[in-house]
């Protein structure tokens, strides 16, 4: 026999809050997004009127950093629904999880996935659709200046995800500085481990 004992610091997920905004239940979705914010986001006042704001920057910032670190150590994780991604941007579900031998952007851990839909060069994407299903479960608890500043965190996404997987991958190759050329090496590096 064997048991397996997941463990983590919470186990709220964006599907958490999704299911509460799609079934209208407002009033439980702003307790427990509150409750969330008290417990794991103690940086953000709760008497802020803009503490929901605050708190998608704050997870979209968090989301971005994630991925990369997947993406610097060559990890896939294998279902990357908003049931299984964290508030707190911590990996929770690893499912059919894997880590790459050599680069493969097309690489997909997860054998029932015949679309391809999370494999490892998609998951910045998958990401980025995630959080955008964050914002619309929060959309209700905002006002009108609240979700256009939430629409232009969102679009930060993919520069912030960039600019981070980029930095971890100089300090892997130690490039030191900045140099106009580093991204090019990076991309060609990648390519040349693609054709090996």
């Amino acid at each position: 026999g064997a048991i397996v004992l997941r463990l983590a610091k919470s186990w709220f997920r964006i599907g958490s809050l999704e299911i509460l905004a799609h079934s209208g239940e407002l009033d439980l979705l702003r307790r427990l997004l509150d409750f969330i914010i008290q417990e794991h986001f103690p940086s953000i006042a709760m008497n802020d009127s803009n503490r929901y704001l605050e708190f998608f920057s704050a997870v979209v910032s968090e989301t971005a950093n994630l991925i990369s670190l997947w993406m610097s150590v060559g990890f896939a994780h294998g279902v990357c629904n908003t049931d299984n991604f964290s508030l707190l941007s911590i990996t929770i579900d690893y499912g059919p999880f894997g880590f790459m031998d050599s680069y493969d952007p097309d690489f997909v851990p997860n054998t029932s996935d015949d679309e391809r839909r999370y494999k490892i060069g998609n998951q910045a994407n998958v990401g980025l659709f995630n959080l955008s299903k964050l914002l619309q479960a929060l959309k209700p608890l905002l006002d009108p200046r609240q979700k256009q500043l939430a629409s232009q965190i969102l679009e930060g996404y993919g520069e912030h995800y960039y600019s981070r997987f980029t930095e971890l991958f100089k300090t892997k190759l130690g490039l030191l500085g900045e140099n106009e050329n580093d991204n090019y090496l990076i991309a060609f590096l990648l390519k040349v481990s693609l054709l090996c």
